[in-house]
């Protein structure tokens, strides 16, 4: 009897160490640490983020707000990788913004502090020439990249059309702002100063990365049409293989914006091709070549507000339609299947940065 009491007691003291180590867990092994996110590693404190989801089934995109990304990500289109990196995926067929066809993990920069957010001309830039600069939180800005794109959407029906196997990887973009339309003064529309794209046809080794200046236009005008400057590689409407004067998936480069009043400094490194620099008066019709652009808004985007965007913004479009910006890019909307096929994009950011924007040099 003796015999079977201790054993009784032993178990008790067993049991009750297993609850005083942490309920249940193994006694003598250290709780494993909790996962990091990526605003862990990189200041997110002025960006929010656009998700390929809809978590909470209201029809709607996923946005995770300044505050919510804090302690945000997501395993499949937005988390940290092994090196500490900020990762970004987004599958052709996924939830999307309104009037969008083109899915996206892709953070938003906010200027103004959190408790600001409601008050839209606050967290947006303007440029010198806007005629209410002055009531904006910032006057230009400044944004800076390193990247590697890991994939592009490798399947289009329509392989000809210009978006097909891209991914958009920074920005600029105009506010959209009906009462703005409404002073017809041609501001508001919600057009793109800059995107920065990566584009590699499937049986290439080497992509390529340029950059398009869309003309500030009503959505119906022909006229609004992306104007589009080589940086390495081959132009986005050039199917032929760069070689190696293109960019490979998975090899770095960096960019920087940098707006200064009206100007728009662009900065592209690689290791590989070295620095390739544009500049561009955002407030005027003269493109980055010099050349006066008669079909442009002749005040560029003088009178619209603007912000930062950075990430995966998948130009595959799955939308069956006879304009360019349509490819009918394949997906099922089952991410495994469509990462299986190969149906997405993805990039990861070695460094992200934001502020104000530099003066310009002498």
């Amino acid at each position: 009897m003796k015999f079977i009491v201790t054993i009784y007691r032993l178990k008790i003291a067993f049991i009750a160490a297993l609850f005083l180590n942490g309920c249940g867990e193994q006694v003598g092994i250290r709780p494993s640490e909790k996962a990091l996110v990526p605003a862990d590693k990189f200041d997110l404190s002025s960006w929010k983020i656009t998700i390929p989801t809809d978590s909470n089934n209201d029809g709607k995109v996923d946005e995770i707000s300044v505050s919510e990304i804090q302690t945000y990500q997501h395993p499949d289109f937005f988390y940290l990788n092994a090196d500490g990196n900020m990762v970004f995926a987004a599958p052709n067929k996924a939830f999307t913004t309104p009037n969008s066809t083109n899915t996206r993990s892709e953070l938003h920069h906010v200027i103004a502090s959190t408790a600001d957010q409601e008050k839209g001309i606050a967290h947006n830039f303007a440029l010198k020439s806007h005629k209410r600069a002055d009531e904006f939180s910032q006057i230009g800005g400044n944004l800076q990249a390193t990247v590697m794109v890991n994939h592009v959407a490798k399947r289009a029906t329509y392989p000809e059309k210009n978006p097909a196997f891209s991914v958009v990887v920074g920005q600029i973009h105009g506010a959209k702002d009906q009462a703005l339309v409404a002073e017809g003064e041609g501001y508001g529309w919600g057009n793109e100063p800059l995107k920065i794209y990566y584009k590699k046809w499937p049986d290439h080794k080497f992509g390529s990365v340029f950059w398009n200046y869309e003309r500030n236009l009503e959505k119906d005008n022909p006229a609004r049409q992306d104007i589009s400057y080589l940086v390495w590689g081959k132009s986005w409407d050039d199917a032929e293989d760069p070689g190696e004067a293109g960019i490979a998936l998975d090899e770095a480069f960096s960019y920087e914006v940098n707006v200064n009043g009206n100007i728009m400094d662009l900065t592209f490194t690689t290791e590989r091709h070295g620095t390739v620099k544009y500049q561009i008066n955002l407030a005027d019709n003269v493109d980055a070549y010099g050349n006066v652009d008669e079909l442009d808004h002749p005040n560029g985007y003088s009178g619209d507000a603007h912000f930062f965007k950075a990430g995966a913004y998948n130009q595959c479009s799955i939308k069956d339609a006879p304009g360019m910006w349509y490819p009918k890019c394949l997906g099922t909307g089952d991410w495994a299947t469509d990462k299986a096929n190969g149906d997405y994009a993805q990039v990861t950011f070695l460094r992200l940065l934001t502020g104000p924007a530099k003066s310009l040099e002498l």
